[in-house]
């Protein structure tokens, strides 16, 4: 039996029980189209996605890999630059089954506001319609023509930063691994926020937040089996499918992971980081105490939530030498 949660910070404890109060219904596969159509109904407007201004918005396209369909990214670049800028390369979360380019985008959003990053976020296609390897080529698409088209947006190639959220994190680590084995752009960070890693599902964190975070053991269950079906949990799983399966972890650019103690990802992405540091690398942990799923984007007013938002900007601002 596992034993019980950490305790959630108290700051964040009533508005998770707020959240769940307002979303009771358990992700299972046959809710996923209707979560969908109602987090479409909240898409952000474009006065939203440009901030006020402060954003140029325009819509591109990559080409699919192999004979995909081209992949849509949507790119916001700073207004006033100034020159080329770092850009941000960003992954929407969802649970592999959910969202789109604009999912989320207020993280980046953020981050790019206060350090003049150009952002290109990727409307990668989703499982189970398309299961891997669909979501993670889909995103490699993505980052080679960012890297090739850099100049055009106003961004920096050479300050190339990979990020992502949960699910989207996880496509960022499996992204950066790609790229690493295909000898393909190498970015100069990347930026895992709660990510989601490991198919297995089966780490202490998974049993301890069972029915209590909100994304926790039963909904993670769904999503990898979206993107995996029967592979799911097998010896077969490759690494650009679920990265806490890599063996390798060297040769990946400086790296920032930040976790709550009180949520389903808490040991994957405490091993991921151990990884990195044991082949030699650099990565940032952060393991916030109390915090839930998603916390600061959930409950952005809590003061944990405020410090791990400036930790990431802090991280940024070091990266960049900015």
């Amino acid at each position: 039996m596992a034993p019980p949660p950490p305790p959630f910070d108290p700051e964040l404890a009533p508005a998770l029980e707020l959240l769940r109060d307002q979303s009771p219904e358990r992700l299972t596969p046959e809710v996923i189209a209707a979560q969908r159509a109602a987090a479409a109904a909240h898409r952000p407007s474009p006065e939203n996605l440009s901030c006020g201004g402060t954003f140029e918005v325009e819509e591109r396209t990559a080409p699919g890999r192999n004979g995909s369909p081209d992949v849509d990214l949507l790119v916001l670049r700073p207004a006033h630059p100034g020159g080329p800028r770092p850009v941000l390369y960003y992954m929407h979360g969802g649970g592999m089954v959910m969202g789109d380019a604009t999912s989320g985008i207020e993280r980046p959003q953020e981050w790019a506001r206060e350090l003049g990053l150009t952002v290109v976020s990727v409307d990668y296609r989703l499982a189970p319609e398309h299961p891997y390897p669909d979501p993670v080529e889909d995103c490699y698409a993505g980052l080679l023509w960012t890297a090739e088209h850099a100049a055009e947006i106003g961004g920096d190639a050479d300050r190339l930063i990979v990020a992502g959220t949960s699910a989207g994190a996880g496509l960022a680590a499996a992204t950066v691994l790609l790229s690493r084995d295909r000898n393909g752009p190498t970015p100069i960070g990347q930026l895992l926020v709660c990510p989601m890693l490991d198919d297995r599902n089966d780490t202490p964190s998974a049993h301890q937040m069972a029915g209590h975070d909100l994304w926790d053991q039963s909904a993670n269950e769904v999503g990898w089996s979206a993107l995996l079906g029967d592979l799911r949990g097998s010896d077969d799983v490759p690494p650009y499918a679920a990265p806490a399966r890599a063996t390798d972890l060297s040769g990946l650019p400086p790296t920032f992971i930040d976790v709550g103690s009180a949520e389903t990802f808490r040991d994957e992405a405490v091993s991921y980081a151990s990884g990195i540091w044991n082949a030699g690398g650099r990565a940032e942990l952060h393991v916030w105490p109390g915090g839930f799923h998603s916390f600061d984007g959930l409950a952005p007013h809590a003061a944990l939530s405020q410090a791990a938002r400036t930790a990431r900007l802090n991280w940024l601002r070091r990266l960049l030498g900015e």
